[in-house]
């Protein structure tokens, strides 16, 4: 008996208690997405990232797609990187480079809030990802030739 007493005490119960911990997490972002893109309030932060881009060696056209991505994940990210790209509003050098860096650093704000709800050091997470993110994003523009070429060309 105490077998089942504590496989759902630990089990279903631990379950359930992480569940709610990321919903309490996930749900009031996914809200505060939709009022951002209705207020346009995107719009505005990408403009902040602006400087980002060209710290990267990427066109400012991308500062949308990476201010997406950084805050609401690669998904989102992906998304709207693929639809600025198909527009032809950047070239396959930032198309690239914009890759590379939400690889290491999407959704910042929901997984550190996440991690840090599972026992993790938020500032850690934070610096240690933008660190790897710069750090990637960097060395592999330098191996890019020129706006028009992919890698390995």
């Amino acid at each position: 008996m105490s077998f089942l007493s504590d496989f759902f005490n630990l089990g279903i119960i631990g379950s359930l208690k992480s569940i709610w911990s990321i919903a309490i997490i996930v749900i009031p972002l996914m809200i505060f997405m939709e009022i951002a893109k209705d207020i346009k309030l995107l719009d505005f932060i990408s403009k902040i990232f602006k400087p980002i881009t060209k710290l990267i060696n990427a066109e400012e056209d991308s500062a949308f797609p990476l201010a997406v991505g950084i805050i609401f994940g690669i998904s989102y990210g992906a998304g709207v990187l693929i639809k600025t790209s198909e527009e032809g509003n950047i070239d396959q050098k930032s198309l690239t480079i914009i890759s590379v860096f939400l690889a290491a650093c999407h959704a910042i704000v929901e997984d550190t809030l996440l991690f840090v709800a599972i026992g993790g050091n938020g500032i850690v997470i934070v610096l240690t990802r933008v660190l790897v993110a710069f750090l990637a994003t960097i060395i592999i523009s330098r191996f890019i030739k020129n706006s028009n070429q992919n890698l390995g060309e």
